[in-house]
């Protein structure tokens, strides 16, 4: 009787004896489930309705709703699913839009794809109270920039005027002297009688009044008597106060002191000075122009003598002078 042979197992791979570990299932526990106990309950409800009835902070709800509305700023309402569904879709589906598309002819590159978007308002203005704002504020800054070049304006318009009346009142200046010169060099020959003797030269200054004198250079005449008595009185004050004092002698007479300079100087002064002068004033009321016209005018017709020429013509014809003004002899 053969025995009976049983067939051998294939020899397994190294490989095939490690674990499957993801092809594992980990069975359930079981066990009986534990039971809750009194305190576990306890603490497991009180938590919870610690946590139903917290109430977050209005600073951490005003950031969720704030993070929740930027979001929803965020996101297209014509691509999200509830939109579709959307009553104001719908209506606009039938007026011809097209999610994507802009209305009308299409050959407008400029035209909106996409309905106007949310502006939130944070404050209390109405509506167009930002455009009304923008609108102000630009007419602010134009109002603000037509002043400043309006004052640039002014100020060289003032500098200008300023500089012109300076060189007119200096030629004024000049023309006063020049007519002052030529008036007293014609009185001292009507003084001379024609003889051909000069006639010895008088102090204007203390002889003769000051209202007697050509209205178009008494303000120089003038000018000139105010410093000269500005000047004697700081020269007397200074020869005060540097005088020794020194004791009277009685046996010293009049002459004596006039000789050693104890007698203090006496000076004519002009009593007229202090006087007001209207017409005076009203000549220098005049614009310089006027003023410099008059005192041209007068040296042409008593002198005939051309200020812009520096000229003393032979006769009334002045032929050669080009003309009255400034301008004509440029």
């Amino acid at each position: 009787m053969e025995a009976s042979q049983s067939p051998k197992a294939a020899p397994q791979s190294p490989e095939d004896e490690e674990d499957d570990y993801m092809s594992m299932t980990i069975a359930e526990p079981t066990g009986p489930k534990v039971k809750e106990t009194y305190t576990q309950r306890r603490h497991r409800l009180k938590r919870e309705a610690e946590a139903r009835a917290y109430t977050k902070p209005k600073a951490e709800r005003e950031a969720d709703e704030a993070a929740a509305r930027e979001d929803a700023l965020q996101r297209s309402l014509l691509s999200h699913p509830t939109t579709q569904k959307s009553k104001g879709l719908a209506m606009m589906s039938k007026m011809g839009f097209t999610p994507g598309k802009a209305l009308g002819k299409g050959d407008n590159a400029d035209a909106r794809t996409e309905p106007v978007g949310i502006s939130i308002k944070e404050d209390r203005g109405g509506i167009g109270m930002d455009n009304e704002k923008k609108r102000r504020f630009r007419e602010e800054v134009e109002k603000e920039g037509k002043r400043v070049k309006a004052d640039e304006g002014e100020y060289r318009e003032r500098v200008r005027r300023e500089r012109e009346e300076g060189r007119l009142e200096h030629l004024i200046g000049t023309a006063m002297r020049v007519a002052e010169r030529m008036a007293s060099e014609k009185e001292e020959e009507l003084s001379a009688g024609g003889d051909g003797e000069v006639a010895p030269k008088k102090d204007d200054r203390i002889s003769k009044p000051l209202k007697t004198i050509n209205i178009l250079w008494r303000g120089l005449v003038r000018k000139r008597e105010e410093a000269e008595r500005d000047r004697r009185m700081r020269y007397d004050l200074h020869q005060s106060l540097s005088r020794l004092p020194t004791y009277d002698d009685e046996d010293e007479d009049k002459d004596d002191k006039k000789a050693l300079g104890k007698t203090p100087i006496q000076y004519a002064l002009v009593e007229d000075l202090e006087e007001e002068d209207p017409e005076l004033e009203e000549f220098n009321a005049l614009e310089p122009v006027e003023r410099l016209q008059k005192i041209v005018n007068y040296l042409r017709e008593e002198y005939n003598y051309c200020f812009w020429c520096k000229y003393t013509y032979p006769d009334k014809d002045m032929e050669g002078c080009p003309g009255l003004t400034e301008e004509d002899h440029d």
